[in-house]
């Protein structure tokens, strides 16, 4: 479709970020037509670019990672150490709608770009800031990342199994939910700026906090109950049933039944019809409190059967089941390929590879992948262009070490 037709066309953005919450934040916008002007540092880039699985290109060795995380951005090298740098940088700024940052609090002031200076050039300016403990409170000047506001945001507590040390998922969840976070935010104060007066302002995302928000009803159940939620395994705990099992051939799949009617059908499907029609059992409240014998039985049914064979029960009884998807039944899974899932793009050397496709589905004005994650300083030459800088200018500035 139209680069015009995006319903971020024509909303300019700014970034200054490294690693995931800030490029996270900025790639959500660009995928829906924002134009994104990502600031890297001279030589040396985001260090995304050699995270992960590496792969050879013109730059040495580039990160895969970095093809998505910094598709459809542009990418322009700026010396922040140096005074011309700071006056491109603000020039940049002066006619943007949104700047993303993920410095620690106080970087951004020292470098003469924090928001007092840059909303005085555009009283407009919405500015994402997203930090591990937030811009204000006594551990503001502190370092965070994604796993410390994971464990102070409550994910870590709960998460693994209650006779083991807390575990971490094997992603980066708090770094991923506090860029959605920040997106969201970044577009209601623009809608705030469209409908009530025209001003700007910012967006604090504090990593801690965006993780804290995903807690469902931790914290109620404390205050009111002294409830503390504690490690449950593969249990989601208080709603029976909904686990983890393993079929006879080894393979692990989840078994949600917890739905009063979902639970009827799964155990007539499985030949106990006198706990479909058990009265205690037409509750969660009563499932759960028999909790350790349904799953016992759900256990024995999978651990009797083909994984296929499961599947095909729970299926055929409206039961939702799935396996645990790794990479490659993505790769061949028809639910993924219908939607689209699994774009097909090219690296610098020509060759196709897959890359994630874009979440959400808009039905008039989809995302998408216009170029993936560029080359350091790709499009340095053309956006100083852009602000008016002759040929013969850009030149002495990379001679000057200033881009």
């Amino acid at each position: 479709m139209s680069e015009g037709l995006q319903p971020l066309a024509g909303v300019k953005v700014v970034e200054f970020g490294t690693l995931i919450a800030g490029p996270f934040c900025s790639r959500i916008l660009a995928e829906f037509g924002a134009e994104v002007i990502k600031i890297e540092t001279p030589g040396e880039g985001d260090p995304l670019r050699k995270w992960r699985k590496l792969y050879p290109t013109g730059e040495g060795e580039t990160s895969l990672w970095w093809f998505v995380q910094g598709r459809n951005k542009q990418s322009v090298t700026l010396n922040l150490k140096h005074p011309e740098g700071i006056e491109i940088a603000r020039k940049l700024v002066r006619d943007a709608d949104i700047v993303v940052e993920n410095f620690r609090p106080g970087v951004m002031e020292k470098l003469g770009l924090g928001w007092d200076a840059l909303s005085a050039i555009n009283p407009g300016l919405v500015m994402v800031r997203l930090s591990g403990f937030g811009q204000t409170g006594p551990m503001a000047s502190q370092p965070g990342f994604g796993a410390i506001g994971e464990s102070m945001g409550g994910l870590r507590y709960v998460t693994g199994f209650a006779d083991r040390p807390p575990v971490k998922t094997g992603i980066s969840i708090g770094d991923s939910i506090a860029a959605l976070w920040g997106a969201l935010g970044a577009l209601m104060a623009l809608r705030h700026r469209e409908v009530k007066g025209g001003t700007g302002q910012i967006v604090d995302v504090a990593l801690y906090e965006a993780v804290f928000a995903m807690m469902e009803s931790l914290v109620p159940e404390f205050d009111v109950f002294g409830f503390v939620r504690e490690r449950t395994g593969n249990v989601m705990p208080g709603i029976t049933p909904s686990n983890t099992h393993t079929t006879r051939d080894g393979k692990h799949l989840i078994v949600g039944a917890n739905g009063d009617a979902i639970f009827k059908r799964l155990m007539r499907a499985i030949g106990r019809v006198d706990l479909a029609d058990d009265p205690q059992l037409g509750s969660n409240a009563g499932r759960d409190a028999r909790a350790e014998e349904i799953y016992g039985v759900i256990d024995a049914w999978v651990a009797g059967n083909d994984e296929e064979a499961v599947l095909r029960t729970a299926a055929q009884a409206q039961v939702p089941a799935s396996r645990i998807y790794s990479a490659a039944d993505m790769f061949t899974d028809p639910q993924f390929l219908v939607r689209q899932m699994l774009e097909t793009a090219q690296l610098p050397d020509g060759k196709d590879f897959h890359i994630p496709g874009i979440v959400p589905k808009l039905s008039l004005t989809p995302g998408g992948t216009r170029w993936i994650g560029p080359a350091l300083g790709e499009h340095t030459e053309q956006v100083l262009g852009r602000l008016g800088y002759p040929p013969e200018e850009i030149v002495r500035l990379r001679s000057d070490g200033v881009i």
